[in-house]
Order: C-alpha cells, then structure tokens, then sequence
C-alpha cells in the first residue's frame, strides 16, 4: 500500500472497474475526503479510456456513490495524454492527493508518481502490493458486484463478456493463467453494485462484437427507475 499521512483531500482516477472502485472504498474508509472521480474520454471513440463505456454510465455510478464526475477528453498519444492528464486533474481545485487503483505494474506506478510530483500532489494507491487473487476475493467479499464488459481474444473466451465477476470466475482465471485482476489487460469490469451504491445498476441487454483483439460489450440499455 502507497499513501500518504497528510494530504487527504483527493480526487480518485476511475475508470468504472472494480479496481478503482475498491481503491475509493480502501480510500473513503481511511479518511480520505474524495471531491471528484476522474474519468478520461477517449477524444476520437467519445468512450471511456481503456474499459469502452459510454459516459453516461459512468456518471451514473457517480451519481450512485454520490461524488461527482469529471470527464475530461484526451488524445490517444502518450505525449499529448499525460499532458491532458495533468490538466485533467488540476481543474479540481484544492486537492493534495491522487487515489489509483494499480496493483503491481511497476511501469505504471513510476508514471503516476513522476506526474503525481509535477502536479505537486500525492500518490495514493491502497491496492499496491497485495495480491491479485486476495483483492479479488476481497472485492466479492464486501458485496461489490461486477460485470466483465471486455474479454482479450486468445485469453479469455466471448462467453465470460456480461458475466458477474464472483469467486467461481476467479477459480476460472487461476486455470486459464490469467490474472485474477485483469492487470494486464486480460479483461476489464464495470461495477454495477455494492457498498457505495445507493441502487443498483440494472442492465437490460447489451450487445457484444469484436473489437482490436477483444470480445467487448459496446452499447447498453439500462433499466429506468422511478
């Protein structure tokens, strides 16, 4: 675990998934008062980096934990992305701190924390360095539920795309040698409940193609409620 002991007025990167959401919920619970989720919109697909979901989604997760969301849009090249990325960030106004969800990328950790010091805030990364399989577990174990929405091609089969992520999928995982957290890039989730959620989020339907290598669900139809 990364974190800091003073700064802890925080806007947390989300991407939707189960990782960062149980990095806010690691956060929220060590006092961390978080402003805003931070969620990157690819600029050319209008979708959410890396996980494909539409924005509207995602501001209605935000709407569901209560913390509001900030879109920003970014290019795909990493020149222009870090320097969208920073920006990004400092247009929420007083915080000292940045809440992540990384595992054990080192690659990925030294970049947060080198932009994490340009923008002169801290790195907070509640997940870092337990293992994959015990924050699986944990994820299920608190109540949180998921959905796979993207499966890579040649690792993971279409069928597990709209599946709920639970202790079975994890044993699934173990098997095929993927990682229990999609660390890698194997798969990617989008919680839908749990303990920061007011309600669920209810899908309907959802329809699932082939994408760049993956098997991934590209639009939705969520359930209206009164």
């Amino acid at each position: 675990m990364i974190k800091q002991n003073v700064g802890r007025t925080s806007v947390a990167s989300w991407s939707g998934g189960k990782d960062s959401c149980l990095a806010l919920y690691k956060a929220l619970k060590d006092g961390y008062e978080v402003k805003k989720l931070i969620n990157f919109i690819s600029r050319d697909l209008n979708r959410c980096c890396f996980h494909g979901v539409t924005p509207d989604i995602i501001k209605l997760q935000g709407e569901l934990i209560g913390i509001p969301v900030l879109q920003p849009k970014v290019t795909d090249d990493m020149e222009n992305y870090e320097r969208e990325f920073k920006e990004g960030a400092k247009a929420v106004k007083g915080i000292d701190s940045m809440i992540f969800g990384d595992i054990y990328l080192q690659e990925h950790l030294d970049w947060i924390v080198r932009v994490c010091k340009d923008m002169n805030i801290s790195p907070v990364e509640p997940l870092w360095g337990l293992e994959a399989e015990t924050i699986a577990k944990e994820f299920v174990e608190l109540g949180f539920k998921t959905i796979i929405i993207s499966a890579q091609a040649g690792k993971i089969g279409k069928e597990f795309v709209g599946r709920e992520f639970d202790k079975k999928m994890i044993e699934e995982f173990k098997k095929l040698g993927v990682c229990p957290c999609g660390e890698n890039g194997e798969f990617h989730t989008l919680v839908i409940d749990g303990p920061l959620f007011k309600r669920p989020i209810k899908i309907k339907k959802a329809e699932t193609l082939f994408n760049k290598g993956f098997w991934e669900h590209w639009s939705y139809e969520i359930q209206e409620y009164e």
